[in-house]
């Protein structure tokens, strides 16, 4: 059984013992956590939300609360002969679904 749900504004698709990578949430690492926004319940008899599924959640824990990899960016004007650098490291929670219900 999976299901498509919408979690910090994207939609992900995942399976019991999957571990995905979201935008901050509140908690700290072991917290128990349920997303309810679930679009999509897929299997033997598969089940669509207008615009969610009724009734269905998934259910997960915190693995990790972390930042991902860095992104580095720079621009770059040629005719002042101006260059400035940037860095950015988004906040990122790891959750592992441990169970879907509906």
């Amino acid at each position: 059984m999976y299901a498509v749900i919408r979690a910090c504004g994207k939609q992900y698709r995942v399976q019991e013992n999957d571990t995905i990578t979201l935008d901050k949430l509140e908690g700290s690492e072991g917290d128990t956590i349920t997303l309810g926004e679930v679009l999509f319940l897929g299997g033997d008899t598969p089940r669509f939300g207008a615009p969610l599924v009724e009734g269905a959640s998934v259910t997960g824990t915190i693995v990790r609360q972390g930042k991902s990899k860095k992104i580095n960016g720079l621009t770059y004007i040629k005719v002042k002969n101006h260059q400035r650098h940037y860095g950015h490291r988004q906040e990122i929670t790891q959750v592992r679904v441990d169970k879907i219900q509906g």
